[in-house]
């Protein structure tokens, strides 16, 4: 039986079932004694708690577990090695939580968005030298993510595992997707501050709120600040590195 609860599980209402790392050896350290289950989330003993957030979605949960009965075929692999599976597929996750393809998308946006976005001297921000300075900066930055990333991918076509990479992409990619919100957010100015939810519903038909997406500039700026948390936050990939390529 399953005793416990998970929070910040995204869109858990959705979800049919769920997998948890679950503690099944007490005796042993803590990175070892845990096994690998995959849950109905039907199952009796399950509750699903949503969280609202600012914007007034309900994107995480809590998910509760009373005595929940999980059969023995639903454990993965070998019982207590749920860990080392675990560090396997977060090498994999967090190679994708660069999101290079989104990185690409958003700085597309951003230009478009900046010479539709006047500078208040006659002009559009693109034209903008301290702006277009802040833009090469990413593009830059981009580009040597996207190039790393592409070794990782390279290595993986050949049967190799990713390794500390994987927590310099995510690093990297999360931190550069955070500098794009930002300038999300100097693009938009005032027009950001208004909160108009019927905006985001399909079939609005009021006037938008400033160029581009500039009324969800600063709903995906605060929501994102999570990108540098899941998956491990960067804190804890920096010790990663720290010990597995500086031996620290």
């Amino acid at each position: 039986m399953v005793n416990g609860s998970k929070t910040w599980n995204t869109y858990g209402q959705y979800a049919d079932w769920i997998f948890c790392l679950v503690r099944t050896d007490n005796s042993v350290k803590k990175q070892e004694g845990i096994s690998f289950l995959l849950i109905d989330m039907k199952s009796p003993g399950i509750t699903l708690k949503p969280i609202v957030l600012l914007d007034g979605h309900a994107e995480v949960n809590e998910v509760f577990f009373d005595d929940v009965r999980v059969p023995v075929n639903n454990l993965i692999g070998e019982e207590n090695k749920g860990w080392t599976y675990a560090k396997v597929l977060l090498t994999h996750e967090r190679t994708n939580i660069s999101g290079v393809p989104r990185g690409k998308r958003r700085l597309a946006a951003l230009k478009k968005t900046a010479g539709e976005t006047a500078d208040g001297f006659g002009s559009n921000m693109m034209e903008n030298a301290m702006f277009r300075h802040k833009l090469a900066e990413i593009e830059i930055e981009l580009q040597a993510l996207e190039y790393s990333e592409l070794r990782t991918l390279a290595a993986l076509s050949v049967g190799k595992a990713p390794g500390p990479e994987s927590s310099i992409l995510k690093i990297v990619g999360t931190e550069l997707a955070q500098k794009m919100d930002e300038l999300f957010v100097e693009l938009a100015g005032y027009n950001c501050l208004p909160f108009v939810p019927e905006q985001f519903e399909d079939g609005f038909q009021g006037e938008p709120i400033g160029p581009g997406n500039s009324a969800a500039a600063a709903l995906t700026y605060f929501n994102n600040r999570k990108l540098s948390i899941f998956g491990g936050s960067n804190e804890i990939q920096r010790n990663i590195i720290s010990k597995a390529v500086l031996g620290l």
